[in-house]
């Protein structure tokens, strides 16, 4: 008995060290009760990185995205000025709990795309896949940048 809780906290370590392996900064995870989903991403943190976003871009692989990073968490809105592709918006609190969906932002529109208050990140992807994948309020992210805070989903 002495020599199997050796071998079992060596797993317990090597699990959590594995699912704590999972989190890479350019990658975001998505899962609700329906569906898991990865994203590679680029991460906009400061105030130039998050006012260009994907501005001027004429395309945006299928899995990928940018998210946007508000520390500490605020109102935001958005708009889709000398944005070329159409986007889905979701935006997120400091847990990880995805708040709302914009689907389907509009290229080139001017008019706010308000998220709500304490906005903690916002995820860009390209239209229609929110709907596709089932993303939706209450759907849980899981990324580096919840690590250190009350994460629903952590690293």
């Amino acid at each position: 008995m002495a020599r199997v809780f050796p071998a079992v906290a060596v797993i317990l370590v090597l699990l959590g060290t594995a699912a704590g392996a999972e989190c890479r900064a350019d990658r975001v995870e998505l899962r609700n009760d329906s569906a898991q989903i990865r994203f590679d991403i680029e991460v906009a943190r400061t105030p130039q990185e998050r006012s260009r976003g994907l501005m001027f871009r004429e395309q945006l692989p299928t899995r990928a995205g940018m998210l946007f990073v508000f520390d500490p968490p605020q109102r935001v809105a958005f708009w889709m000025k000398n944005t070329l592709i159409p986007l889905d918006m979701i935006f997120t609190d400091r847990t990880g709990t995805v708040t709302h969906v914009h689907e389907g932002a509009i290229p080139g529109d001017l008019t706010p795309i308000d998220g709500g208050d304490s906005v903690y990140t916002v995820l860009e992807i390209n239209a229609g896949l929110a709907a596709r994948y089932g993303i939706r309020p209450g759907t849980h992210l899981r990324h580096e940048v919840f690590s250190q805070g009350p994460a629903i989903w952590p690293c």
